[in-house]
Parts: C-alpha cells; sequence; structure tokens
C-alpha cells in the first residue's frame, strides 16, 4: 500500500483569531493530499478531465485532534482506503510540526461523465489507474 507525503507550509491567512489553521482548510489539504498521491501513482486529474471524466466528492469527514499552527510545517499522508473498480474512498492523517497526529479522515468520490454526471467504471475507461489503485489500495485484513 502507497502512503505518499505532501508537506504544506502553513500560511498565516490560514488560521484564525487564535492562530490555529482554520479547519476548512484541512479540507483543501486533503485534496494536495489526494492530488500528490494519484501524482506519485504517476497519473494527472488534469489528464482524466481531458478525457471528459469528472471526480466529485460523495462524502467527506474529518476528525480534528490537535492544533497545526502558523508557521509550521504540516504533514499530509494520504492513501487508498477502499476502492471498488467505480467508487474510491482515500483516507488521510495530518501531523503538526511535532510529529503529532493532528486530523484523521476520509473522502469518497465516484468517477462520472462531465456531460451527465453518470457513474463510470475506471476499470474500463482507465485500466491502468485500475490496476495501480488495486495494487495500491488498503489490504482488507
Amino acid at each position: 500500500m502507497l502512503v505518499s507525503e505532501k508537506k504544506i507550509d502553513v500560511r498565516y491567512g490560514e488560521t484564525d483569531q487564535m492562530g490555529v489553521v482554520y479547519h476548512a482548510n484541512y479540507i483543501v489539504w486533503m485534496e494536495l493530499g489526494r492530488t500528490q498521491l494519484i501524482q506519485d501513482l504517476g497519473f494527472k486529474y488534469a489528464d482524466m478531465e481531458e478525457a471528459g471524466i469528472l471526480s466529485p466528492v460523495t462524502d467527506i469527514q474529518a476528525s480534528y485532534r490537535k492544533p497545526v499552527r502558523y508557521p509550521e510545517t504540516a504533514t499530509v499522508k494520504t492513501w487508498i482506503e477502499k476502492y471498488d473498480g467505480i467508487r474510491v474512498t482515500y483516507g488521510y492523517e495530518v501531523y503538526n510540526a511535532a510529529g503529532e497526529l493532528a486530523l484523521t479522515g476520509f473522502s469518497s468520490h465516484v468517477c462520472v461523465k462531465a456531460e451527465n454526471f453518470r457513474p463510470i467504471s475506471v476499470r474500463k475507461k482507465f485500466p491502468d489507474w485500475h490496476e495501480a489503485y488495486e495494487k495500491n489500495k488498503k489490504n482488507e485484513a
């Protein structure tokens, strides 16, 4: 199972009045982690979109555990939690500069045709992606 890492330098504008990263920014960081994972697997979202396929979020969850503050560097770890050929769930952990677990979360996605939002089979439309996802998803034991 591949676990991708993305370092993020916290910008002042991402914090709230308490100097803590504002909660909605973690969702953006999850997207950055997901994009990094896809790149680490050798693919690009842009290629999928050029083929007329989108990957909207169908569910997202985040549990906040410790604060991340300005000007720390956060680490986002991302992996494929579940994959069935149509739907994919990515898992996330965000760590603060002290290495403490700051957030756990997941996002679920389905690939759809851009023209009508009907789901497609990744297995059929993007066999290389399918193979990489099958190979790198979390082992269900």
